[in-house]
Protein backbone atom coordinates (compact mmCIF):
# COMPACT_ATOMS: atom_id res chain seq x y z
CA UNK A 1 0.00 0.00 0.00
CA UNK A 2 1.31 3.18 -1.14
CA UNK A 3 2.59 5.60 2.24
CA UNK A 4 -0.10 8.43 2.19
CA UNK A 5 0.00 11.54 3.96
CA UNK A 6 -1.11 15.54 4.33
CA UNK A 7 1.05 18.29 4.74
CA UNK A 8 0.64 20.77 7.77
CA UNK A 9 -0.78 24.14 7.05
CA UNK A 10 1.62 25.92 9.31
CA UNK A 11 4.95 27.06 7.42
CA UNK A 12 7.94 26.65 9.27
CA UNK A 13 10.29 29.32 10.27
CA UNK A 14 12.47 28.71 7.07
CA UNK A 15 14.34 31.84 8.02
CA UNK A 16 15.53 30.85 11.11
CA UNK A 17 19.31 30.71 11.46
CA UNK A 18 20.74 27.78 11.64
CA UNK A 19 23.03 28.76 14.67
CA UNK A 20 26.03 25.71 15.90
CA UNK A 21 23.33 25.49 19.50
CA UNK A 22 20.75 23.68 17.45
CA UNK A 23 23.13 21.13 17.18
CA UNK A 24 24.35 21.20 20.74
CA UNK A 25 20.73 20.91 21.47
CA UNK A 26 19.67 17.75 19.40
CA UNK A 27 23.22 16.15 21.01
CA UNK A 28 21.66 16.75 24.42
CA UNK A 29 18.01 15.80 23.33
CA UNK A 30 19.36 12.12 22.60
CA UNK A 31 21.45 11.85 25.86
CA UNK A 32 18.20 12.21 27.69
CA UNK A 33 15.52 10.85 25.68
CA UNK A 34 14.90 7.82 24.30
CA UNK A 35 12.15 7.97 21.94
CA UNK A 36 9.85 4.71 21.54
CA UNK A 37 9.91 4.79 17.49
CA UNK A 38 13.99 3.84 17.76
CA UNK A 39 15.32 0.73 16.77
CA UNK A 40 18.92 -0.47 16.91
CA UNK A 41 20.29 -2.11 13.85
CA UNK A 42 23.49 -3.82 12.62
CA UNK A 43 25.67 -3.15 10.00
CA UNK A 44 29.18 -5.03 9.64
CA UNK A 45 31.62 -4.15 6.83
CA UNK A 46 35.24 -4.23 5.81
CA UNK A 47 37.91 -1.60 5.49
CA UNK A 48 37.12 0.58 2.19
CA UNK A 49 33.68 -0.60 1.46
CA UNK A 50 30.55 1.44 1.96
CA UNK A 51 27.94 1.37 4.78
CA UNK A 52 24.72 2.32 4.62
CA UNK A 53 22.96 3.54 7.51
CA UNK A 54 19.08 3.71 7.41
CA UNK A 55 17.38 6.33 9.76
CA UNK A 56 14.32 4.20 8.93
CA UNK A 57 11.68 6.78 8.64
CA UNK A 58 8.67 6.90 6.56
CA UNK A 59 8.02 10.09 4.95
CA UNK A 60 6.07 12.28 2.05
CA UNK A 61 8.51 14.13 -0.25
CA UNK A 62 6.52 17.04 0.50
CA UNK A 63 7.03 16.80 4.45
CA UNK A 64 10.53 17.78 3.83
CA UNK A 65 10.41 21.49 4.59
CA UNK A 66 9.00 20.96 7.95
CA UNK A 67 11.53 18.16 9.04
CA UNK A 68 14.83 18.28 10.25
CA UNK A 69 17.19 14.99 10.11
CA UNK A 70 20.14 15.26 12.26
CA UNK A 71 23.02 11.77 11.77
CA UNK A 72 25.52 11.83 14.79
CA UNK A 73 28.11 9.42 16.43
CA UNK A 74 28.33 9.41 19.86
CA UNK A 75 28.75 13.05 20.75
CA UNK A 76 30.30 14.10 17.47
CA UNK A 77 27.81 15.49 14.44
CA UNK A 78 28.09 14.00 11.06
CA UNK A 79 25.70 15.13 8.92
CA UNK A 80 22.18 17.26 9.52
CA UNK A 81 19.17 18.05 6.95
CA UNK A 82 17.40 21.35 7.21
CA UNK A 83 14.37 22.43 4.96
CA UNK A 84 15.88 19.50 2.55
CA UNK A 85 19.30 21.01 2.32
CA UNK A 86 22.31 18.49 3.42
CA UNK A 87 25.10 19.68 5.34
CA UNK A 88 28.29 17.71 6.41
CA UNK A 89 30.93 18.05 9.16
CA UNK A 90 34.85 18.28 7.71
CA UNK A 91 35.79 14.85 8.74
CA UNK A 92 33.13 13.04 6.69
CA UNK A 93 33.08 15.68 3.56
CA UNK A 94 33.61 13.83 0.13
CA UNK A 95 32.94 10.78 1.35
CA UNK A 96 29.84 10.65 2.50
CA UNK A 97 26.42 10.38 0.27
CA UNK A 98 22.68 11.02 1.29
CA UNK A 99 19.44 9.18 0.39
CA UNK A 100 16.30 11.43 1.13
CA UNK A 101 14.56 9.21 -0.90
CA UNK A 102 15.72 6.02 0.88
CA UNK A 103 14.08 6.74 4.77
CA UNK A 104 16.54 9.80 5.41
CA UNK A 105 19.50 7.00 5.47
CA UNK A 106 23.24 8.16 4.41
CA UNK A 107 26.47 6.33 2.76
CA UNK A 108 29.35 6.24 4.42
CA UNK A 109 32.53 5.79 1.47
CA UNK A 110 35.78 4.51 2.11
CA UNK A 111 35.59 3.41 5.69
CA UNK A 112 37.85 2.82 7.94
CA UNK A 113 38.60 1.79 11.10
CA UNK A 114 37.91 5.00 13.12
CA UNK A 115 34.35 4.76 11.65
CA UNK A 116 33.43 2.07 13.74
CA UNK A 117 30.71 3.41 16.40
CA UNK A 118 27.23 4.13 17.10
CA UNK A 119 25.16 6.35 14.86
CA UNK A 120 22.06 7.91 15.62
CA UNK A 121 19.72 9.59 13.27
CA UNK A 122 17.32 12.17 15.12
CA UNK A 123 14.35 13.60 13.17
CA UNK A 124 12.15 16.54 14.45
CA UNK A 125 9.16 18.20 12.73
CA UNK A 126 7.24 21.47 12.88
CA UNK A 127 4.43 21.37 14.74
CA UNK A 128 2.13 23.40 16.68
CA UNK A 129 5.04 26.68 15.83
CA UNK A 130 8.88 24.67 17.01
CA UNK A 131 10.28 21.67 16.68
CA UNK A 132 9.68 18.30 18.26
CA UNK A 133 11.82 14.94 17.78
CA UNK A 134 9.64 12.74 16.13
CA UNK A 135 12.06 9.76 15.48
CA UNK A 136 15.57 8.49 16.79
CA UNK A 137 17.15 5.41 15.15
CA UNK A 138 20.31 3.86 16.65
CA UNK A 139 22.71 2.15 13.94
CA UNK A 140 25.57 0.18 15.48
CA UNK A 141 28.75 0.19 12.57
CA UNK A 142 31.46 -2.64 12.95
CA UNK A 143 34.10 -2.20 10.91
CA UNK A 144 36.68 -5.06 9.99
CA UNK A 145 40.02 -5.09 8.31
CA UNK A 146 40.12 -8.48 6.55
CA UNK A 147 43.52 -10.76 7.49
CA UNK A 148 45.50 -12.18 4.27
CA UNK A 149 45.79 -16.06 3.51
CA UNK A 150 47.95 -16.90 6.66
CA UNK A 151 51.95 -17.63 5.62
CA UNK A 152 53.11 -21.07 6.66
CA UNK A 153 56.60 -21.84 6.83
CA UNK A 154 59.12 -24.40 8.45
CA UNK A 155 61.36 -23.30 11.14
CA UNK A 156 63.66 -26.04 11.63
CA UNK A 157 63.86 -29.23 13.60
CA UNK A 158 64.37 -28.67 17.81
CA UNK A 159 65.20 -32.54 17.84
CA UNK A 160 65.35 -35.83 15.91
CA UNK A 161 61.85 -36.59 14.22
CA UNK A 162 60.85 -32.72 15.19
CA UNK A 163 59.95 -30.34 12.71
CA UNK A 164 58.62 -26.39 13.56
CA UNK A 165 56.56 -24.55 11.11
CA UNK A 166 55.15 -21.09 12.02
CA UNK A 167 51.98 -19.62 10.78
CA UNK A 168 51.86 -15.90 10.56
CA UNK A 169 49.35 -12.94 9.22
CA UNK A 170 49.53 -9.20 9.39
CA UNK A 171 47.14 -6.25 8.59
CA UNK A 172 43.55 -7.59 10.03
CA UNK A 173 40.67 -6.11 12.54
CA UNK A 174 39.18 -6.93 14.91
CA UNK A 175 41.70 -8.76 17.33
CA UNK A 176 42.51 -12.27 15.88
CA UNK A 177 42.38 -15.54 17.79
CA UNK A 178 44.57 -18.33 16.00
CA UNK A 179 44.17 -22.00 15.80
CA UNK A 180 46.39 -25.10 14.84
CA UNK A 181 43.14 -28.04 13.56
CA UNK A 182 44.67 -31.60 12.46
CA UNK A 183 41.40 -33.41 11.60
CA UNK A 184 38.82 -31.46 13.45
CA UNK A 185 41.36 -31.82 17.00
CA UNK A 186 43.05 -28.52 18.07
CA UNK A 187 46.79 -28.86 18.75
CA UNK A 188 48.89 -27.30 21.01
CA UNK A 189 50.77 -24.46 19.27
CA UNK A 190 53.57 -22.69 21.39
CA UNK A 191 55.25 -19.32 21.09
CA UNK A 192 51.73 -17.62 20.04
CA UNK A 193 51.79 -13.92 20.42
CA UNK A 194 49.63 -11.01 18.83
CA UNK A 195 50.27 -7.34 18.46
CA UNK A 196 48.57 -4.23 17.92
CA UNK A 197 49.89 -0.98 15.11
CA UNK A 198 49.03 2.00 17.52
CA UNK A 199 48.45 4.20 15.03
CA UNK A 200 46.77 1.80 12.10
CA UNK A 201 44.86 -0.39 14.81
CA UNK A 202 45.57 -3.59 12.54
CA UNK A 203 46.76 -6.53 14.84
CA UNK A 204 49.46 -9.09 13.87
CA UNK A 205 49.55 -12.64 14.81
CA UNK A 206 52.02 -15.46 14.51
CA UNK A 207 52.28 -19.00 16.45
CA UNK A 208 54.75 -22.23 15.91
CA UNK A 209 53.74 -25.66 16.14
CA UNK A 210 56.11 -28.87 16.44
CA UNK A 211 54.88 -32.32 15.35
CA UNK A 212 56.84 -35.50 14.67
CA UNK A 213 57.76 -36.09 10.71
CA UNK A 214 57.56 -40.03 11.28
CA UNK A 215 54.17 -40.13 10.14
CA UNK A 216 52.02 -38.08 7.90
CA UNK A 217 50.18 -34.82 8.47
CA UNK A 218 47.66 -32.73 7.66
CA UNK A 219 47.65 -29.44 9.34
CA UNK A 220 44.95 -26.15 9.41
CA UNK A 221 46.28 -22.45 10.93
CA UNK A 222 42.97 -21.33 11.36
CA UNK A 223 42.40 -17.34 12.20
CA UNK A 224 39.42 -15.90 13.52
CA UNK A 225 38.49 -12.09 13.56
CA UNK A 226 35.41 -11.35 14.78
CA UNK A 227 32.77 -13.17 12.29
CA UNK A 228 35.17 -13.54 9.68
CA UNK A 229 38.12 -16.14 9.27
CA UNK A 230 41.28 -17.04 7.04
CA UNK A 231 43.17 -19.93 6.97
CA UNK A 232 45.76 -22.00 5.51
CA UNK A 233 47.09 -25.94 5.05
CA UNK A 234 49.93 -27.06 5.39
CA UNK A 235 50.85 -30.85 4.47
CA UNK A 236 53.76 -33.07 6.01
CA UNK A 237 54.22 -36.47 3.90
CA UNK A 238 56.93 -39.07 6.20
CA UNK A 239 60.20 -39.68 4.49
CA UNK A 240 60.77 -43.10 2.15
CA UNK A 241 62.88 -44.96 4.15
CA UNK A 242 66.82 -44.85 3.07
CA UNK A 243 67.64 -48.16 1.08
CA UNK A 244 70.31 -50.93 2.15
CA UNK A 245 73.78 -49.25 2.49
CA UNK A 246 75.62 -50.81 -0.94
CA UNK A 247 78.90 -50.56 1.06
CA UNK A 248 77.77 -53.22 3.27
CA UNK A 249 75.61 -55.16 1.02
CA UNK A 250 77.25 -55.66 -2.23
CA UNK A 251 80.46 -57.69 -0.33
CA UNK A 252 78.16 -59.95 1.24
CA UNK A 253 76.64 -60.97 -1.67
CA UNK A 254 79.76 -61.97 -3.61
CA UNK A 255 81.22 -63.57 -0.25
CA UNK A 256 77.98 -65.77 -1.05
CA UNK A 257 78.91 -66.57 -4.68
CA UNK A 258 82.35 -67.25 -4.16
CA UNK A 259 81.29 -69.82 -1.54
CA UNK A 260 78.88 -71.37 -4.35
CA UNK A 261 81.72 -71.85 -6.67
CA UNK A 262 84.80 -72.88 -4.49
CA UNK A 263 81.70 -76.13 -3.69
CA UNK A 264 81.56 -76.37 -7.31
CA UNK A 265 84.95 -76.14 -8.10
CA UNK A 266 85.62 -78.38 -5.44
CA UNK A 267 82.87 -81.26 -6.21
CA UNK A 268 84.47 -80.40 -9.91
CA UNK A 269 88.12 -81.65 -8.96
CA UNK A 270 86.90 -84.78 -7.00
CA UNK A 271 84.93 -85.47 -9.99
CA UNK A 272 88.06 -85.50 -11.68
CA UNK A 273 90.76 -87.03 -9.57
CA UNK A 274 88.03 -90.02 -9.92
CA UNK A 275 87.58 -90.02 -13.06
CA UNK A 276 91.84 -90.13 -13.85
CA UNK A 277 91.72 -92.49 -11.00
CA UNK A 278 89.30 -94.56 -12.59
CA UNK A 279 91.35 -94.54 -15.96
CA UNK A 280 94.36 -95.26 -14.46
CA UNK A 281 93.23 -98.24 -12.96
CA UNK A 282 91.71 -99.66 -16.11
CA UNK A 283 94.66 -99.39 -17.48
CA UNK A 284 96.78 -100.89 -14.54
CA UNK A 285 94.72 -103.90 -15.24
CA UNK A 286 94.82 -104.46 -19.07
CA UNK A 287 98.53 -104.11 -18.71
CA UNK A 288 99.26 -106.52 -16.16
CA UNK A 289 96.98 -109.18 -18.05
CA UNK A 290 98.55 -109.18 -21.07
Amino acid sequence: MAYSCQLMQESPLLGFPRLRFIHLFVLLLVGLFQISSGIVGQVSKSVREKALLSCDYKFCSEEQSIHRIYWQKHDKMVLSVISGVPEVWPEYKNRTVYDIANNYSFSLLGLILSDRGTYTCVVQRYEGGSYVVKHLTTVELSVRADFPTPNITESGNPSADIKRITCFASGGFPKPRLSWLENGRELNGINTTISQDPESELYTISSQLDFNTTYDHFIDCFIEYGDAHVSQNFTWEKPPEDPPDEKQTIPFAWAGSDAVKAIIIFFIAITVIAVIAAIAIIIFCITVKF
